[in-house]
């Protein structure tokens, strides 16, 4: 018999059984002991099928293959470029991951994107060393123009995305802004002056109130009682 013995959405701190049972997997921020799942982390209890995962609640955020972030160009080279990642670690957008266009050797590449442009990547390879390779070669992937950058913890990602996109989704509609939200915690948001800032509160609620079970529907008050007029 399986039991769950924390209910979704809680707090949990390190060494905490979560789980009773052989029925569901240890995922990010747990671990198996005999027939209990563990947490070894200080985080949101998340289920997502049979794994259980814990998403911290502080922390720098940790680059992982096929995660779509948003990236600073911080150098250009002959080669292509480097970018910020909002982490330890910079990430490297070869020339021929970052345009299909046939480039000479020793192009100026700042025609393409220059210093302080943010693009819309995905990571295709991260070494042991955490060395980073991205590509903007697939859907929705580019360069950004005009609109808003903020960061956020990394780690309250998936609850400012939520489920299957429904939290920011909500934001969407209410502030008829177009947003972006990188898993390294940096968001760009486009729309009106009043619909950004709306966006930029909302956001930072979801932020700091990631923790607090009937976060959904406490953010729908928020905007319906921000609304634009």
């Amino acid at each position: 018999m399986t039991d769950i013995l924390i209910k979704e959405k809680s707090v949990v701190v390190p060494g905490e059984e979560i789980v009773t049972g052989m029925d569901y997997l240890p995922g990010f921020g747990t671990y198996r002991d005999e027939n209990k799942i563990i947490a070894n982390k200080l985080g949101i209890l998340n289920i997502e099928g049979r794994a259980i995962k814990v998403i911290p609640l502080s922390g720098q955020y940790v680059p992982k293959r096929g995660d779509t972030i948003i990236g600073k160009v911080e150098d250009v080279s002959f080669f292509g470029w480097r970018l910020d990642t909002n982490s330890g670690y910079s990430a490297v957008l070869p020339v021929k991951d970052g345009t299909s266009d046939f480039v000479s050797r020793g192009a100026d590449l700042t025609g393409y994107y220059t210093f302080g442009d943010y693009l819309v990547t995905k990571i295709i390879n991260v070494t042991s060393q955490k060395l980073i390779d991205v590509t903007m070669k697939g859907p929705g992937l580019r360069k950004l123009e005009e609109g808003r950058i903020i960061t956020v913890n990394a780690h309250k990602v998936p609850r400012i995305i939520g489920k299957q996109g429904s939290m920011v989704t909500m934001i969407k509609q209410y502030t008829d802004c177009r947003i972006i939200v990188g898993q390294n915690g940096v968001i760009w948001i486009q729309g009106s002056p009043e619909g950004e800032l709306l966006s930029v509160k909302t956001i930072k609620e979801i932020e700091e109130k990631a923790h607090i079970n009937g976060l959904t529907e406490m953010i729908k008050n928020f905007l319906e009682n921000n609304k634009i007029r």
